[in-house]
């Protein structure tokens, strides 16, 4: 993948949508938020068309908090998991993206209060459209073992849609690559119901 990658949200859309960028403007992947379910279920495709179908992300649970959503391939078997962190989400995002129950990163959020000023913002009429374009939350992927940056996801300023850009900080293979481009977009799903 040649990065950074560009994640663009539709505000207006009634299911949550991403559509992911490489770089030079390709398509890697097309995500679609099921609706109406009770555990949370996501729809991963390779490009818009949604004629192929990447993987799909379902959660263990029926309420978020301390969740875990397993990544499923096509053939039903699961090649990784994210997994939110109950209590210590409360103040910063904290996420764990796991392969066969092993921790292997740890995702968290840089800077609490800009969680907390977007919060606060987002609940007054008009502030809250603007608050988007003037808070970026930045979350970094660390390896759980010796705590290397890995991946950074940052919200870059958009007025009519939600926009993230991640930057890739360190060698990784393919198979963490795509675990972690998959909890990165999760967690982006929770953090975004969330204000």
């Amino acid at each position: 993948m040649n990065y950074p990658l560009q994640l663009s949200f539709k505000i207006m859309a009634l299911a949550s949508q991403i559509y992911v960028r490489d770089s030079g403007g390709g398509e890697i992947c097309y995500v679609k938020q099921k609706m109406f379910k009770l555990k949370e279920a996501v729809q991963v495709f390779t490009d818009s068309t949604r004629s192929n179908e990447l993987c799909e992300i379902k959660a263990d649970k029926i309420i978020d908090f301390s969740a875990t959503y397993s990544f499923i391939d096509t053939q039903g078997k699961t090649f990784g998991a994210v997994r939110r962190k109950g209590m210590r989400s409360l103040w910063k995002a904290h996420y764990q993206i796991t392969q066969s129950s092993d921790v292997e990163f740890e995702i968290n959020e840089e800077n609490g209060w800009i969680k907390v000023l977007d919060g606060l913002l987002g609940e007054i009429p008009l502030i809250g459209f603007l608050s988007g374009y003037f808070l970026h939350p930045t979350y970094v992927a660390t390896r759980s073992i010796d705590g290397t940056p890995v991946m950074r996801v940052t919200k870059v300023p958009a007025f009519w849609e939600g926009r993230f850009k991640i930057e890739k900080l360190a060698d990784i293979d393919e198979r963490e690559e795509l675990n972690l481009l998959m909890g990165f977009m999760m967690m982006l799903l929770l953090e975004r119901r969330r204000g």
